[in-house]
């Protein structure tokens, strides 16, 4: 079977001194962070420069008189542990000697209020600092649609609130979820503990686009237009219908369900409206990435996998990430074959060659590949340029080499 390569152009806008502009967002805002220790947050997502990012932040904290350090928040991610909370940013650039930033990392929590679904929480070195600079990344969210999603709010409230809040959140239906989210972050700005949030803003090539520092009380009223202003960049497949889809590599360092259910079109959350494009028959996954750490939460959104894949994943770490979302389904394991020449056989045997895609992971959709049939139509394509000589696929002990 023969592939043909498509580049996408999609938008690009790389900052070329994301430190400087870290510096100069943080001035820009107007306020000085309280004197003492400042915690500044850190996710398990993977996004570009955060290290240099964080590293800026902690920087312009301390030439403004106050101490900071970081802390680990992120639900319950890696095995909902402080050691594996840890050892998860570290993974990520993060460690003490890149940042100048000591880790305090820990499960335990105090307790803010109520809200409809539950009880709200802030981890314990935050809730005792002087203040919290919220730093996250804001993206379109991959279980529910509204004026805030993925980004600061759900940083304070998910990744800072740590298991307990993930809980309270993920306890919400999916058409509530906007309302606690905003209910729960309220009660957090109210704790007077919030300093400042810095959002971070992607191209579609994954590279720090913006930087935007808010005041604490202005995080919630500021972040629908952020949302906006990510819509501008989000990367998309460049069809709405498509036989076969075939991910290379899932992982919750390209998104939270390990893939992203907005580009896929699947959310996998029963008994609640599904996205309805793009209209996707078959969904394969081959690997799960090494930053990943063996969390799969997202496996259960793919129909076939590998059996490398299957091995690698760590089953009470992705049972832990599940189980609090309440969204089962999600590490559901499907059909696994021996490897990624057996997957391409099985399923070109029933569903053919026609419309296939072939996708890095759902991050990255610069540079993709697509089966015959669709050249023509993605030739008309204004974002996509195809290439005229076709690829074939070969494989190396069993595993695409496509992308590699």
């Amino acid at each position: 079977m023969n592939v043909f390569q498509v580049e996408q152009k999609l938008v690009s806008a790389p900052l070329r001194d994301v430190g400087r502009e870290v510096h100069r967002v943080l001035d820009k805002m107007g306020k000085e962070p309280p004197r003492g220790e400042i915690a500044i947050t850190a996710g398990s997502r993977g996004i570009s420069n955060l290290v240099a990012i964080t590293k800026a932040a902690g920087e312009w904290l301390r030439a403004h008189g106050a101490q900071p350090f970081l802390v680990p928040a992120m639900g319950s991610h890696n095995g909902a542990t402080a050691e594996g909370q840890q050892k998860m940013v570290e993974s990520l650039g993060l460690t003490s000697a890149a940042t100048g930033l000591e880790i305090r990392s820990s499960m335990d929590c105090i307790k803010l209020g109520t809200v409809d679904s539950g009880d709200v929480w802030m981890d314990r070195h935050c809730h005792a600092s002087a203040g919290v600079l919220v730093l996250n990344r804001i993206k379109l969210h991959t279980c529910f649609s509204g004026p805030v999603q993925s980004g600061l709010t759900k940083m304070m409230v998910v990744g800072m609130g740590k298991i307990r809040s993930a809980e309270t959140f993920h306890s919400a239906r999916p058409d509530r979820m906007p309302r606690i989210l905003e209910e729960m972050g309220s009660l957090l700005i109210q704790s007077g503990k919030i300093f400042a949030g810095l959002a971070i803003l992607e191209d579609g090539f994954d590279e720090t686009a913006e930087i935007h520092a808010l005041p604490g009380d202005e995080i919630l009223p500021g972040e629908p237009a952020l949302l906006e202003r990510h819509r501008h960049y989000f990367p998309a497949l460049p069809c709405r219908e498509l036989d076969v889809l075939v991910v290379d590599e899932i992982g919750k360092t390209f998104s939270g369900t390990g893939m992203d259910t907005n580009v896929i079109g699947r959310r996998g959350v029963h008994g609640y409206e599904d996205l309805t494009e793009p209209r996707i028959k078959i969904i394969a996954a081959l690997g799960l990435s090494e930053h990943a750490r063996g969390n799969a939460l997202g496996v259960g959104l793919s129909d076939f996998i590998t059996r490398r894949l299957r091995d690698s994943i760590d089953e009470q770490k992705t049972f832990v990430n599940a189980f609090t979302t309440g969204d089962m389904q999600r590490m559901a394991i499907p059909c696994t074959l021996q490897d990624d020449a057996a997957l391409f056989q099985k399923i070109r045997e029933r569903f053919g060659e026609r419309r296939w895609m072939l996708i890095p992971n759902t991050l990255h959709l610069g540079r993709i590949f697509v089966s015959h049939d669709l050249v023509k139509e993605l030739q008309n394509h204004p974002r996509c340029r195809v290439s005229s000589t076709p690829t074939p696929l070969t494989f190396s002990d069993g595993r695409l080499t496509l992308f590699r």
